[in-house]
């Protein structure tokens, strides 16, 4: 059996849930299974501190009562955006925590980008306990990505904006996998493997 990532990483993890942003079981009907990886800064031991992290992982198997739904897509948070079209660079909102590898509290946005082309932008917050993390969040209208360096006459900035699920909450568990569960009491955990379910719906 693997090992679960302490609370503190899961935390930093959670940002994906959100990103999950699938329609929910119930009125709107579905959910999405997550897999990914996050890394952190600094490493997360068992000492409470802040930190920062960034995520992307995949969205799979995704159920929906809507008509036309996707069932596939990715989702990241805090990373490096670079446009297919002109190669400029644009930083995603860094998602931030405070706690430890015992318990932690964590708030972010996460973009999930679905097979169909559509786009779902999360606004999120988590709490940790161990192994277990707990997701809630609204799905927002839009977020605005600062250009890294633009040359003159590129845009300074990018909106993402959502075009579907707009208007759901978001709700999720994780459980995290660290390559070395014992970095709690050492240097600290640095990056770790997620998986969860993530589900959508109506507010």
């Amino acid at each position: 059996m693997r090992r679960l990532i302490p609370a503190c990483l899961a935390s930093a993890v959670i940002v994906l849930g959100l990103a999950l942003a699938s329609p929910a079981w119930g009125q709107s009907g579905g959910g999405c299974q997550l897999k990914g990886s996050a890394n952190l800064s600094p490493g997360l031991s068992n000492n409470d501190q802040n930190f920062t992290y960034n995520f992307g992982g995949d969205l799979s198997g995704c159920q929906s009562n809507q008509a036309g739904a996707p069932a596939s897509g990715t989702v990241e948070a805090g990373k490096v955006l670079t446009d297919p079209a002109t190669g400029e660079r644009f930083q995603e909102p860094v998602p931030a925590g405070s706690g430890s590898c015992v318990s932690s509290t964590t708030n972010g946005i996460a973009i999930a980008a679905w097979a169909d082309g559509t786009t779902t932008v999360v606004q999120y917050s988590t709490t940790g306990a161990l192994a277990a993390v707990d997701l809630t969040g609204t799905v927002i209208a839009s977020v605005t990505l600062p250009a890294i360096n633009p040359l003159p006459g590129q845009p300074t900035s990018k909106t993402i904006a959502t075009t579907r699920y707009a208007g759901q909450s978001a709700d999720g568990v994780l459980a995290f996998e660290p390559p070395d569960p014992t970095a709690c009491s050492g240097a600290g955990v640095t990056t770790a493997g997620i998986d969860g379910l993530i589900v959508l719906g109506s507010q």
